[in-house]
């Protein structure tokens, strides 16, 4: 097994390159009609620390709670997937939530006689219809990663014992501890 030099610079070309794509994935919409995030709060929120020792490394990947809903999805209560058994069971997002989003998103339906509905109204809707249906998973964070952890040298994921599908679950767990203090 080889020794490396420069275990350091390939943990941070791994973190770079995830962070960069997922901001990319998020603005761009990854095949979708429109982009992910309606605002950069979720693309500014994306960081990650590399720290190595002797016998270990650890990477930690940090973003807003709410981007892992949008990464892995969130079943709702009559429909949807969501691919880490996240799901809505008794109470709806909150319907302020969505104020700015619909604002940034020029959504502004009418009624039957054409007057325009109460953003009030609005935000309600979409947050009962997120409810029902859930949120589908985007994957913008969970493609890069799988990507170039695919490309991290075989030694070192062995030697450190990086085993993708607990590192990707101690990532998303230390992100909720993180943001739910």
């Amino acid at each position: 097994m080889a020794e490396f030099d420069n275990i350091q610079d390939l943990l941070n070309d791994f973190r770079s390159n995830v962070i960069r794509e997922a901001k990319q994935n998020l603005s761009s919409g990854l095949n979708r009609k429109y982009p992910i995030q309606a605002s950069s709060k979720l693309s500014k929120s994306l960081n990650s620390v590399v720290k190595e020792s002797k016998n270990s490394i650890q990477i930690s990947f940090e973003m807003e709670e709410y981007g892992v809903y949008q990464d892995r999805g969130v079943k709702g209560k009559k429909s949807g997937r969501s691919l880490d058994n996240y799901k809505y069971t008794n109470k709806m997002p909150p319907p302020k939530a969505f104020d700015k989003w619909n604002i940034k998103k020029g959504i502004a339906p009418r009624d039957k006689k054409g007057k325009f509905i109460k953003r009030k109204s609005l935000n309600f809707l979409i947050a009962r219809s997120i409810f029902e249906k859930g949120i589908k998973p985007t994957l913008f964070f969970t493609k890069p990663f799988e990507k170039f952890y695919k490309r991290l040298p075989d030694e070192l994921v062995e030697k450190y014992g990086l085993d993708m599908e607990k590192l990707f679950t101690q990532i998303t767990d230390e992100n909720f501890k993180r943001l739910n203090k």
